[in-house]
């Protein structure tokens, strides 16, 4: 359960990490819009509650670096701002702490909005590796668009720019990080960044290519790019199956867990509930043993994460001592923390959990401004029933949240050895996060009220990196040659 207070989530950072840019100008309807003292005020409210709840809002960035950019930002608000103006105003503040839980709530549901009542978008996902661009799918009109093109500059503006202006949007501790949201993102903040366009004019080198071409592109529906997407090549997709379980030919076994909660809460089940979770991951590791699987790659590329209690039931079937998934969580009380914790109580007991009633004790004796510890039980291995072959953890730029606890745990623990490419997440991190309304505008805000380490102590901002690094191509396609590396490692390790 730990992992719900502490990790980004697929809600918490991905799928609602999008911030609007001040110069948008598209909406579906005519907003609400905030009077520049207002925004001002707010802008001031966020700075020094920010100060007094993140846990160390300058660990990445000098306070005078911060106090400089508050003082711009605050001045060049001079007129009224609609929501996502205002948003998009104060997160240029939040990211600049470069830390991924203070952060300012996006506008997600704005583009889901602008999508679904036929808005126009950028119609190329991307692929983003060491500061280049390249073509990841092409959902346009221009058929000789190709996966692994490079795109070179947008609109007459080189794609550095535009990844400098857009990262400056996203709450993140590292560019590669930045990066690896802005590619899911990539149309959104465009969109932002722009407004509605009609066209976009791309200047694109094909791959094997030595000079460019020069590319109108006509910006399209979602339903026009779905539409597309289904008569071109497919990409691989690592969100299907959700989950799977097999044996290979080789007698590998291959356990993809999927994202560590009850993906049936989207109809209406509970989050949290462990049940079916359980089910599966017994069920896997039942089978893997009566097959005589000796040696199990772990599939935990693209994985949002999630709780603990739910990836501890996995980890619990292979783990050979008991574990915790981090080393140190330090806490820096505040009233916002304290308020954020007492009211999810408050709302649901039984939901909000055992460790939300844990920070109320702790908070009990505490004043703001005190740094305390939270310790708990270590999670333990299974006693009767276990996996007792090698391990192997496959991670990427895009394995998040608590996946990269359980690859840390993995790695820290010597449960396994970890495959693939670093992830961009952090295995240390400000996190924890806790949410407070500004009063004016009432905007969202996020910050981290811990600071928890990874299992073996490691303090420095940085993601997991792998045992054993595969190389990963521009365009990952189905047949999947990262996992079948994979295979091949994990076929010629003796069991």
């Amino acid at each position: 359960m730990m992992k719900r207070a502490c990790a980004r989530t697929i809600g918490c950072f991905i799928l609602g990490m999008a911030m609007a840019c001040a110069t948008a100008t598209a909406q579906i309807s005519p907003e609400p819009t905030y009077p520049a003292a207002d925004v001002r005020a707010d802008m001031d409210t966020l700075y020094r509650r920010l100060q007094a709840d993140a846990f160390d809002l300058y660990a990445f960035t000098p306070k005078a670096d911060m106090d400089r950019l508050h003082r711009q930002l605050r001045t060049d608000i001079t007129t009224p701002l609609t929501r996502a103006q205002a948003e998009a105003r104060l997160e240029l503040l939040a990211a600049a702490a470069h830390q991924g839980h203070t952060r300012v709530e996006g506008v997600y549901a704005t583009w889901a909005a602008y999508q679904k009542a036929g808005g126009l978008a950028f119609p190329l996902a991307v692929r983003i590796k060491e500061g280049r661009i390249y073509i990841a799918r092409n959902l346009s009109d221009r058929a000789q668009l190709a996966p692994g093109d490079q795109i070179l500059a947008i609109d007459g503006v080189p794609v550095t720019t535009w990844l400098t202006r857009l990262r400056r949007h996203i709450s993140a501790e590292t560019p590669a990080l930045a990066d690896s949201i802005l590619e899911y993102d990539f149309p959104l903040y465009l969109w932002v960044a722009t407004g509605a366009r009609p066209a976009f004019k791309v200047i694109v080198k094909p791959a094997g290519a030595s000079v460019p071409d020069t590319v109108t592109l006509t910006a399209r529906t979602k339903v026009d790019m779905a539409s597309t997407s289904q008569s071109r090549p497919p990409a691989l997709d690592l969100a299907q199956p959700l989950r799977d379980a097999r044996v290979l030919a080789n007698g590998v076994g291959y356990l993809r867990p999927g994202p560590f909660y009850n993906e049936a809460a989207k109809t209406g089940a509970d989050e949290w509930d462990v049940a079916s979770f359980r089910t599966f991951i017994d069920g896997a590791f039942r089978s893997f043993k009566a097959q005589g699987v000796t040696r199990l790659i772990i599939d935990l590329r693209g994985n949002p994460g999630g709780d603990s209690l739910f990836s501890d039931v996995m980890v619990s079937w292979f783990a050979t001592r008991p574990y915790q998934f981090f080393s140190s969580f330090r806490i820096r009380v505040s009233a916002d923390a304290v308020a954020a914790n007492r009211n999810r109580i408050a709302r649901d007991a039984v939901a909000a959990g055992a460790i939300s009633q844990r920070f109320a004790d702790l908070y009990a004796t505490a004043t703001p401004g005190d740094v305390i510890a939270l310790t708990l039980p270590d999670s333990q291995p299974n006693r009767e029933e276990r996996f007792t072959g090698k391990v192997y953890a496959l991670v990427n730029r895009q394995t998040y949240s608590n996946a990269v606890a359980v690859a840390a745990t993995i790695q820290d623990y010597g449960f396994g050895r970890i495959l693939g490419e670093p992830t961009t997440d952090m295995a240390t991190a400000f996190g924890a996060m806790e949410r407070f309304t500004l009063p004016a505008t009432g905007i969202t805000v996020g910050f981290p009220k811990a600071h928890i380490i990874r299992p073996n102590g490691d303090t420095r901002a940085r993601g997991v990196t792998p045992d054993i690094a595969i190389p990963f191509p521009i365009v990952e396609t189905p047949d999947d040659p990262v996992l079948q590396h994979a295979i091949r490692i994990a076929a010629a390790d003796a069991p």
